[in-house]
């Protein structure tokens, strides 16, 4: 068996070292984050995700994974870092230059570097393929078979669909497209499609501004609905019984690493040809503001108003808040004056400034229950919880997932016609 190693221990790195070394590969991964190291040095993981706990553990104890905050020589090297965007909303390629960079010392002619961070079109070429050659290789010689895979997991599934997904390989050359393809196809179940790195990039970024587009389509169907008194979650139920119709739920806005930033990417390289894109950011960017005003109005009449958040993910049963809109909304809703007070059951203490509280706690004598994450712990509370907790039953849910009941005076956001001001 080869042995990879991976670069950068996140959401994706930590997830991609343990499956590997589960199927027999040797593995070591890199973070430059000590704490991190610290942690999995022990068999234990810093992130949330079913099935990962045990895979770690156990590939820490029997030395299949090794980990530390610097390379080593290996057949593969597989780049998994993040790639935020700057204040601009141009992607911030410092932390693949910066892994490129790294592992400079430890290539060898022969070894495969497969980047699996999301990167802008052109990156492959521009970016990562100039830096090899700098360090003394010739990727178009294939001394050094460079790819670019992306990842395509969701959290809360990621173990699984290491496994079930088909995968897209892009390779700078045609020759290093095979080679990375060898590596996945000795491990995934789905089909591993050869391609060029540049078809790759834009083939993963297209995947998610496809639904960024079409989430944005179902929160402006929730503004127009508020606006005409309609049930848009009632319209959006009839509309997809048509046999090609498919559209998504609003909520409270797109968060994650992926939906919320990767057409920006597209944006960044074509921004006078992609006006479809940019206008749905720009929806979806408007939705937090747009839960925002809806607490305004309920509570016009109310001094002081204190307001309990359930949810702080930007998804469901998982722990990831980056590019939350929950956040966003808790952040401006404080900056407002309001009295926030947060429960999210899958977020610790130490991963955000928010004071945390239990949920009992977060209800107590609020005005609004606010529902920003649909956990499966919130679908499934009772009525008497908000009842015998709060101050006035009222619950702004805009992830569709409390269940109606007659105790409770509950606003879904596709379903606002009947919105009031509650009585101080």
């Amino acid at each position: 068996m080869e042995k990879i190693c991976v670069i950068g221990l996140g959401y994706i790195g930590l997830p991609t070292s343990g499956f590997f070394a589960s199927k027999g590969f040797h593995v070591h991964g890199t973070d430059v984050n000590e704490s991190v190291i610290n942690t999995l040095s022990r068999g234990d993981i810093h992130i949330e995700e079913p099935g990962l706990v045990d895979v770690i553990k156990s590939a820490v104890e029997t030395k299949q994974l090794t980990v530390s905050t610097s390379p080593v020589e290996a057949d593969v090297f597989i780049i998994a870092v993040p790639t935020p965007i700057f204040e601009n909303e141009n992607a911030n390629l410092d932390y693949v230059r910066k892994a490129t960079e790294n592992i400079i010392p430890y290539l060898n002619k022969g070894n495969v570097v497969i980047v699996e961070s999301t990167i802008p079109p052109r990156t492959i070429d521009d970016v990562v393929v100039p830096i090899i050659q700098e360090g003394g290789f010739k990727p178009e010689d294939n001394e050094v078979y460079v790819a670019h895979c992306p990842e395509r997991v969701i959290p809360g599934r990621i173990m699984i669909e290491l496994v079930e997904n088909n995968r897209m390989v892009g390779g700078y050359t045609n020759e290093a497209a095979v080679k990375a393809a060898e590596v996945y196809r000795q491990v995934v179940d789905g089909e591993v499609f050869e391609t060029t790195a540049i078809t790759a990039e834009m083939s993963k970024l297209m995947e998610n501004t496809f639904r960024d587009v079409n989430i944005a389509l179902a929160n402006e169907l929730a503004k127009i609905s508020e606006k005409l008194g309609v049930n848009a979650h009632e319209v959006i139920k009839l509309a997809n019984m048509h046999p090609r119709v498919n559209i998504h739920q609003p909520g409270p806005g797109v968060g994650g690493h992926c939906i919320a930033v990767d057409p920006y990417f597209i944006v960044e390289k074509a921004k006078g040809l992609s006006p479809l894109i940019q206008t749905s950011r720009k929806i979806n960017k408007s939705m937090p503001q747009f839960v925002i005003d809806q607490v305004d109005k309920l509570t016009h009449n109310i001094q002081n108003p204190t307001i309990a958040v359930l949810g702080l993910t930007y998804k469901g049963n998982v722990d990831d808040m980056r590019e939350s809109p929950a956040v966003t909304i808790v952040n401006q809703l404080i900056s407002n004056g309001y009295n926030v007070k947060c429960h999210d059951p899958h977020v610790k203490n130490d991963a955000t400034e928010l004071s945390l509280f239990n949920l009992e706690h977060a209800l107590a004598d609020s005005d609004i229950a606010l529902v920003l994450s649909d956990h499966n712990v919130f679908k499934e509370l009772s009525s008497s919880i908000f009842v015998s907790n709060m101050k006035t039953p009222v619950v702004l849910d805009t992830k569709n997932c409390i269940p109606e009941s007659e105790e409770l005076t509950l606003y879904q956001i596709g379903n606002l016609s009947g919105l009031k001001s509650i009585e101080g």
